[in-house]
């Protein structure tokens, strides 16, 4: 039998293919009353669908993630579009050329436009960090007001540091779009399961093989069930009783508001890098379109992570975790009997059509 601590994509997944393919016995235990980890999903009283961990819209480039997943979901097709306010207007995320002629006269927005193609092409993602290296005046204009008003408050809200202190891998997620694409993603495959991601995980554990345990902890199970394998997606940290220290991760919460409007926004998500606590407002009812009277938005406040107090969301990828990540996972190739799968166990920030891949071929190493 295998002991699946955490029912999240990496661990539903795993659980799906261990018990269709291998036809093992699983035991998935999960420390939550629910399913599904982060993407978890319910319908609210209007009907609809509210991720209650924050907006999870799913997109990837690889051909085989989609498939798989297509087993236990029809698809609805989105496109993902966010929009920031800046100075008071509304521009498209990431910065493009559109967003060009809304914050500048026409004629700086001109001369901006031609200097980014000239210099970089056109349908290209530029870093910010990399575009201030730039010393070009123009261009060292434009990174600097990007930075200022777009990335520099929204990063220190949501990371409480500044892009400086965090790896490019992070800074890089939201870059300058030299492109008239509004659409966050340009992924081939994109879409929200037409039933929500908690009927899909359903879907993956719907097998006499795989029994699921709400409400537990791995560490109540793990000494009376004999196991051939646990398969740990908890933080790496706490599987070691934080030998070395604790790592750091960022926390969030959110504030549900309902409104007696079709639409709150015009788009399911809005940034707010300037002037408020929150980062963002997430209309849920954009992602599967759904028709209704009124309208569910949630507020999204990012928060230190304490113990015991609230969860861990992200990891926080710099110098300091990363040496101390080491450590932690020199100790975790000593245990040939478990595996450390996820967000929280490899302290690394996937998304999710990452996860799916990594747990695919996680399972052909098992193999």
């Amino acid at each position: 039998m295998y002991l699946i601590a955490g029912s999240g994509l990496a661990g539903s997944v795993l659980a799906e293919r261990i018990a269709s393919v291998l036809k093992k016995e699983v035991l998935v235990v999960e420390r939550r009353d629910h399913i599904g980890g982060n993407v978890y999903d319910y319908k609210d009283s209007e009907g609809i669908f509210i991720h209650k961990y924050g907006p999870h819209a799913f997109h990837t480039n690889d051909e085989s993630v989609w498939a798989y997943l297509s087993r236990f979901t029809e698809w609805y097709p989105y496109f993902h579009r966010v929009r920031a306010i800046v100075d008071g207007i509304e521009i498209p995320l990431p910065f493009n050329l559109n967003a060009l002629y809304m914050v500048f006269p026409p004629g700086l927005a001109s001369r901006l436009e031609t200097k980014l193609v000239d210099t970089f092409g056109y349908n290209v993602k530029i870093p910010i960090l990399k575009l201030k290296e730039f010393g070009d005046k123009d261009l060292q204009f434009l990174s600097g007001y990007i930075y200022e008003k777009v990335f520099l408050g929204y990063t220190l809200k949501q990371w409480g540091l500044t892009p400086e202190n965090l790896y490019p891998s992070v800074t890089a997620r939201v870059p300058v779009y030299i492109s008239r694409d509004d659409r966050y993603f340009q992924d081939r495959y994109q879409g929200i399961p037409e039933n929500g991601y908690t009927s899909l995980i359903e879907r993956m554990l719907d097998n006499p093989l795989i029994r699921v345990e709400l409400n537990t902890d791995f560490r109540d199970v793990k000494d009376s069930v004999k196991f051939e394998k646990l398969i740990y997606t908890g933080c790496i940290d706490e599987f070691f009783d934080f030998r070395f220290g604790e790592l750091s991760y960022r926390s969030l919460d959110f504030s549900l508001k309902s409104y007696d409007t079709e639409f709150f926004q015009p788009v399911a998500q809005v940034n707010y890098p300037e002037n408020h606590d929150y980062t963002r407002i997430t209309e849920y009812k954009h992602f599967l379109d759904t028709r209704s009277e009124r309208t569910t938005v949630a507020y999204e406040y990012p928060q230190a992570y304490e113990r015991g107090g609230n969860d861990p969301y992200y990891p926080i990828p710099n110098d300091e975790n990363s040496a101390l990540y080491a450590k932690y996972s020199e100790e975790a190739r000593k245990l040939h009997n478990v595996v450390f799968i996820g967000r929280l166990a490899e302290y690394k920030y996937y998304n999710m059509d990452q996860i799916v891949a990594r747990a695919l071929r996680t399972f052909e190493e098992l193999r």
